[in-house]
């Protein structure tokens, strides 16, 4: 198990991969080595920005396509603004520069998707933090049955996810504003998110409570 504080090193020599071919195996405690920390955007220029995080197989994607279908502005971080490590195999990593830009976007309200061993570098930039979780057994089977990305079909991959989320899911917990747990639909989801962050028709983001319960969560 490589801890995020190596994960992290590593970055400086990651090379770009859209797909990575593992999931993220540290969490949000993860403190950079060296280096300063990227200057903070999103709760300090006025404009919201919410962060979904979680394991593999719990439904980021997915509620980032439904959220877009209802007209919000959504970003997969997966979608290229990802890196594997080199020397790590399998520790995802984002990139910093290009979170930065997508953190930079015009947009007064925007939810960005992602999990990563240097996520912890970027919490502060976000206003409110939503862990989407599932059960082990809910996890290995969308696994199994997922079509969208092939990561988690060998017997491998999907111990490997596991044993991740035992470990790396209590500390995104740790960090996060509210949890939702995403074994009813898809749709459910994205009703309760929206409502337990305040967003709706004519209403503002209610960003007051986020940086007590991160307070707490140091």
């Amino acid at each position: 198990m490589t801890t995020p504080s190596a994960a992290s090193s590593a970055s400086a020599t990651a090379t770009p991969t859209a797909t990575p071919s593992a999931g993220p195996i540290a969490g949000p405690s993860a403190t950079p080595s060296a280096g300063p920390a990227p200057a903070a955007t999103g709760a300090r220029t006025g404009r919201t920005r919410i962060l979904l995080t979680g394991m593999s197989a719990v439904g980021k994607s997915t509620i980032v396509g439904l959220l877009r279908e209802r007209g919000l502005a959504a970003v997969d971080l997966d979608d290229g603004c990802t890196t594997e490590s080199v020397g790590l195999p399998g520790e995802v990593l984002w990139l910093e520069d290009r979170v930065r830009e997508v953190l930079d976007s015009p947009e007064d309200v925007l939810f960005v998707a992602g999990c990563a061993s240097n996520q912890g570098r970027f919490h502060d930039d976000f206003d409110q933090i939503v862990l989407l979780s599932a059960p082990p057994d809910v996890v290995r089977q969308r696994l199994r049955d997922r079509l969208t990305n092939p990561f988690g079909k060998t017997p491998e991959e999907e111990v490997k996810v596991l044993a991740d989320q035992a470990e790396v899911e209590p500390l995104l917990r740790r960090a996060a504003d509210h949890e939702i747990v995403t074994t009813g639909s898809p749709e459910d989801a994205v009703a309760e998110l929206l409502e337990v962050i305040g967003v709706a028709p004519g209403r503002a983001p209610e960003v007051g409570g986020s940086v007590a319960g991160r307070e707490r969560a140091r």
